[in-house]
């Protein structure tokens, strides 16, 4: 009996010197899985992303901005001409927070709503492919990535909803916002496929429906080789008259001065 006893003894003191043990827990390293397109949305955008600009501009005294993509890591920046019109400057701020001053290279002054910047940087630039969007098909899985309302480099999924020959623009059904203007629509490559334009909605742009408007990239090519080749005229704002092509003559900085041997060299590598 005094065992039986002595041995409920122990035990009792066991229960309770187990009870005011401090608690350890072990610790479980958090490992994320994701599915195959989550992968590839996460793929495209950690480098799209840093390719992404967001365009500050102050046009005729008023404020305008948008979104922009770096095409050739010289510095090279593709955006719509909406959001720069005839600005008297323009400021474009990076992924690492750097601000620089953008020099307008050309604009379309009305169709394909495309314009080109140049920046400078010390630092090393990521720049994004050109797709070729005679290829696209309806159905195509794109992503757009641009500052909506401001917040910057947001990221949006779709797929090519319509392909408009008549107007020739890409309609997606990735939401696309005021401030995504001038940002990359991307295949699944990450390849830029159009620049994001413009939406369409019955209510003054107030809200989303899903039939948003990109230029093809293919235009943008075609701008590109015309900046690249036309002959230079005075700055300000002047067209050459067989196009409504308005070309700057870029401020005569260093890292400025050879952006027509630049576009030459882009344009042929497409």
């Amino acid at each position: 009996m005094n065992t039986i006893w002595r041995q409920s003894i122990c035990l009792v003191s066991l229960m309770l010197c187990l009870a005011f043990q401090p608690f350890q827990s072990v610790a479980v390293a958090y490992a994320p899985t994701f599915d195959a397109e989550e992968q590839e949305n996460i793929s495209v955008y950690e480098r799209a992303s840093r390719a992404v600009v967001t365009i500050n501009a102050l046009v005729r005294g008023n404020p305008s901005s948008g979104a922009g993509v770096l095409i050739d890591s010289s510095g090279l920046v593709l955006t719509s001409s909406h959001v720069i019109g005839d600005a008297t400057q323009v400021m474009v701020s990076l992924s690492d927070g750097q601000d620089l001053p953008g020099v307008i290279v050309g604009r379309m002054s009305t169709k394909p709503d495309l314009a080109l910047l140049k920046i400078s940087s010390s630092k090393p630039l990521t720049a994004l492919p050109l797709a070729d969007s005679t290829k696209l098909k309806v159905g195509q899985k794109v992503l757009a990535v641009g500052n909506p309302y401001g917040f910057e480099r947001t990221l949006t999924v779709g797929i090519i909803s319509r392909i408009d020959p008549k107007r020739n623009l890409l309609q997606t059904d990735a939401a696309i916002n005021p401030g995504n203007s001038g940002g990359p629509l991307l295949d699944t490559q990450g390849y830029i496929v159009g620049i994001n334009q413009s939406i369409f909605n019955a209510d003054g742009n107030r809200s989303n429906i899903g039939i948003a408007f990109a230029v093809p990239i293919n235009d943008a090519k075609g701008f590109l080789r015309d900046l690249a080749t036309e002959r230079p005229i005075p700055a300000t704002v002047a067209a050459i008259s067989r196009k409504p092509l308005v070309r700057y003559t870029p401020t005569l900085r260093r890292g400025y001065e050879n952006v027509s041997m630049l576009l030459r060299q882009f344009s042929a590598r497409y």
